[in-house]
């Protein structure tokens, strides 16, 4: 799933694309709405929120998409061939004088009163890309449940809005602790939720989730997907198993030197049962 940076970067394009606009084609292509005709409205502005994308169109039309696994938004240029995927796939499309933007595989295409968003996003807490952020109030939402695993906490929406798994994996790395860590037991939930932002803001216009400063391919990030590699600060081996419940659970990886707290006991690159490990 698309990290809140990811989704930022994707709203930026669309609104370069669309915005100011107006529609030659407006289809969505989901049974919902596909009846729903747009053409002839001008397209306002794109906005992200959270891992949500809001494109509000004049006559107070939100079109919201959520891109989830595997949707994608793709911008063609007057005349180019569609190429991100076959035809079948196509879930949305808003074209203009200037451009296409089209939707594959769009989870979530959803056309509302633009003063009926919150009904889409109004669930989620402070946006870290977003002119709501407000650290305090994460924070606040994070502790609120203090025996939560702090990479499940970190990925619920509800708390604060935009991180992934991706992000997860690394800010416990950088907290120095393990994803199973209660946030009760987090050295500071101020400090990571800081470093949240601090991630996300400096990655929103570059691809790669650079956690490490290191921008080349392999060394962007310390632990996330570098199971069986050494840890870049102590050279322990890089572990992995599931964290989260059934049916959202994602990889979790940790340095076993360089993370305290919780962990399964991990056997020939498998989880096992839950035990503790420290360093």
């Amino acid at each position: 799933m698309p990290e809140g940076d990811s989704v930022f970067r994707a709203a930026a394009r669309l609104h370069a694309a669309l915005a100011g606009q107006v529609l030659t084609t407006g289809e969505l292509r989901v049974p919902a709405h596909a009846t729903a005709d747009l053409a002839g409205r001008r397209v306002l502005e794109v906005v992200p929120r959270g891992k949500h994308l809001l494109t509000r169109i004049e006559g107070g039309l939100t079109l919201h998409t959520h891109l989830r696994m595997d949707g994608r938004w793709v911008v063609f240029r007057p005349g180019e061939r569609w190429t991100g995927a076959p035809l079948h796939q196509v879930r949305a499309v808003l074209g203009t004088e200037r451009g296409t933007a089209v939707g594959y595989r769009l989870p979530v295409v959803e056309l509302l009163r633009t003063t009926d968003e919150h009904r889409a996003v109004g669930h989620l807490g402070p946006d870290l890309l977003g002119p709501d952020w407000d650290q305090g109030e994460a924070v606040r939402r994070l502790l609120a449940h203090p025996g939560r695993p702090v990479a499940e906490a970190l990925l619920d929406q509800r708390n604060l809005a935009g991180i992934g798994n991706v992000y997860a994996n690394e800010l416990c790395y950088l907290a120095a602790v393990t994803p199973w860590t209660p946030v009760g037991e987090l050295p500071s939930a101020d400090r990571l939720v800081a470093r949240a932002h601090q991630l996300l803001d400096a990655n929103r216009m570059r691809s790669g989730h650079v956690t490490t400063g290191d921008t080349r391919r392999g060394h962007q990030q310390w632990v996330y997907d570098r199971a069986g590699r050494p840890c870049a600060r102590c050279g322990a081996t890089v572990l992995t198993a599931e964290h989260g419940t059934a049916p959202q659970q994602r990889p979790a990886y940790w340095c076993p030197s360089c993370q305290r707290g919780p962990a399964p006991a991990v056997r020939s690159g498998r989880s096992g049962p839950p035990g503790r490990r420290g360093r």
